[in-house]
């Protein structure tokens, strides 16, 4: 099918870095299952590869078996896998089985799967097939491209992302009169697309009570094509009223408040017993959400921030001057990286 020319990478490095490439275009649509690339090569030439296209369809080794042309090549060809071939029943069979079945010589696997089904039991697997495997090449890349899923299961709570948009002074909103409703726009237009994107890329939303009553958000993916998150309101009295945006029916919609527990059609109210982002989140790991966007308030943003509980934060800084209003958070680190889109600058900070 394909040749690979040699570059500074060694070609397991090469094969890998494909299957990490692959993996990504699933990223949209297979979540709460990991982002999966797998590649089949016969005599320094690819003759097979696939992803895991979208949850509860066929696994990326499935796929990448399925389109080689030639399946007698299998049993003289290796078959690099970004993470740990699956050894349990789920919606699909054990894709390590399908490897043993298929006879492939060789696996290559960028990097172990620490979901407590899978963990070292595909690679024992395919072991005790007689089967030569090799673990963690790209091992970082690898892990780094399902950080959300890795953070899941080793941490038990969902990748936390803070994100929000302030004044070149500061703020995250000017001063309001008392009635005054809707978005005091910081960022460019073509910003706001970039976080539809983002949102896109998320299992769910969350805001505080503040947020939804000032700017009446919807909290969904208009501006990109993609999937809308489930939405997270934090409203401990249930002070909001059902007019909100937030309470059409376009996506999922939790309300987690001080007072009931109830599922009406979209909308399910959690009570806990205070305001918590461990709670939250332990709640939220509990639905298999593997990620949360925080958009806001500046309260909410601070919860996180003050709780230690955030993995990853993306600040907007726009052109605008507000002067005075409500301040932006403030995460005392450098910047990961920084860089500006359209008249904005974005700065991204990890936590670790």
């Amino acid at each position: 099918m394909k040749s690979v020319s040699s570059c500074s990478m060694n070609m397991d490095e090469i094969y890998m870095q494909r299957c990490i490439d692959l993996a990504r275009l699933g990223q949209l649509h297979v979540a709460p299952n990991p982002m999966v690339g797998a590649v089949i090569v016969h005599n320094n030439k690819i003759i097979g590869e696939g992803f895991h296209q979208k949850f509860g369809e066929a696994h990326a080794e499935v796929n990448a078996i399925r389109s080689v042309q030639h399946p007698e090549l299998l049993s003289e060809s290796t078959i690099y896998v970004s993470l740990e071939p699956c050894a349990h029943h789920g919606k699909t069979p054990p894709c390590s089985d399908l490897i043993v079945e298929n006879k492939l010589k060789r696996v290559v696997i960028g990097c172990k799967d620490s979901f407590s089904k899978v963990s070292g039991k595909g690679i024992d697997k395919l072991k005790k097939a007689g089967i030569e495997v090799e673990v963690g090449v790209l091992e970082a890349q690898c892990r780094d491209l399902n950080k959300r899923f890795f953070t899941f299961h080793e941490r038990q709570r969902p990748y936390v992302i803070l994100k929000w948009a302030q004044s070149k002074d500061g703020y995250l909103d000017k001063v309001r009169q008392a009635d005054e409703k809707g978005v005091n726009w910081i960022s460019a237009p073509e910003t706001k697309a970039l976080v539809h994107k983002w949102r896109a890329e998320e299992q769910s939303i969350l805001v505080g009570r503040k947020t939804v009553q000032n700017d009446d958000p919807s909290l969904t993916v208009r501006e990109f094509s993609g999937n809308n998150p489930t939405r997270i309101i934090i409203d401990s009295q249930l002070q909001l009223s059902m007019d909100a945006n937030i309470f059409s029916n376009e996506a999922p919609t939790i309300i987690f408040n001080r007072v009931k527990n109830e599922v009406k059609d979209n909308i399910e109210w959690i009570r806990i017993a205070e305001t918590n982002t461990r709670l939250i989140l332990d709640e939220l790991y509990k639905r298999n959400i593997l990620s949360v966007f925080v958009e806001g308030g500046s309260r909410t943003l601070q919860y996180f921030i003050f709780d230690n509980v955030w993995d990853e934060a993306r600040i907007i800084v726009g052109n605008t001057v507000f002067g005075e209003g409500t301040k932006a958070p403030i995460i005392s680190k450098v910047p990961t990286y920084s860089y500006s889109f359209s008249s904005d600058t974005i700065h991204h900070y990890f936590r670790k």
